[in-house]
């Protein structure tokens, strides 16, 4: 579903992102994992066009979309659950999902019902303000407004930081649901090892900018990813 070749992106004279490949199927969760600093958010946000690469090449669905602003991206296909969530805390729970429909392509205004399968508190409290919620109940709005835009691919950035166990572990069930269809290829960004593990099919482990380990993963413990984060 996305296949990123030689990404590289550099702020001023510094290379943050040194030839970054990732291969990202439908039906997995493909983790990248890594300590903070590291060039993960940074790689993410050359994924969905927010930030300019400075090489490489960025195909979805076998559509090179390198040259597409962010907004182009997210009508191909692409959702982003950002990094601190971002909602909108003066607009309701079901305003927010509606500005997920913006980035269809389909032209649908009407939040789909599975996106209230997937987390069924959202449709309790759905008049309820964004800035109301608790943390994880945010994070669970800010997942759910990315899939009301049908993506092809869902990219989630750090989506723990900052949630209560009980909320992280719906997440869990979500993201794995989701991939179960089939239909949807996710792209994970973490620092949590034993969430990435729990999930990924395949992990990539991000330093200084470059992918130094990956694998499948359940081999996550045997090839010691969890050392390769402490160093």
């Amino acid at each position: 579903m996305l296949n990123v070749t030689d990404l590289q992106y550099s702020y001023g004279a510094v290379q943050t992102v040194r030839g970054v490949s990732i291969d990202v199927p439908a039906g997995q969760v493909t983790c990248v994992i890594g300590r903070n600093g590291v060039g993960k958010t940074t790689l993410l946000k050359n994924i969905m066009g927010t930030l300019k690469q400075s090489g490489g090449q960025v195909l979805l669905g076998g559509q090179d979309v390198t040259t597409l602003a962010a907004n182009q991206r997210a009508k191909a296909g692409i959702a982003l659950v950002p990094q601190g969530r971002m909602i909108f805390p003066k607009l309701t729970i079901e305003e927010n999902l509606k500005v997920g429909l913006q980035a269809r392509a389909d032209g649908r205004r009407a939040i789909p019902p599975e996106v209230y399968d997937t987390f069924p508190v959202l449709k309790q409290m759905i008049k309820r303000m964004g800035g109301d919620l608790s943390g994880g109940q945010q994070q669970q709005l800010a997942i759910a407004r990315a899939l009301a835009a049908a993506p092809s691919l869902l990219v989630l950035d750090e989506p723990t930081e900052g949630i209560q166990p009980s909320i992280i572990k719906e997440i869990e069930r979500a993201i794995r649901a989701l991939a179960g269809t089939g239909e949807m290829a996710i792209l994970l960004v973490e620092q949590y090892y034993d969430f990435a593990r729990s999930l990924a099919d395949q992990y990539l482990v991000m330093q200084r900018g470059e992918i130094v380990a990956r694998g499948a993963g359940a081999d996550m413990e045997r090839d010691g990813v969890k050392r390769l984060l402490a160093v």
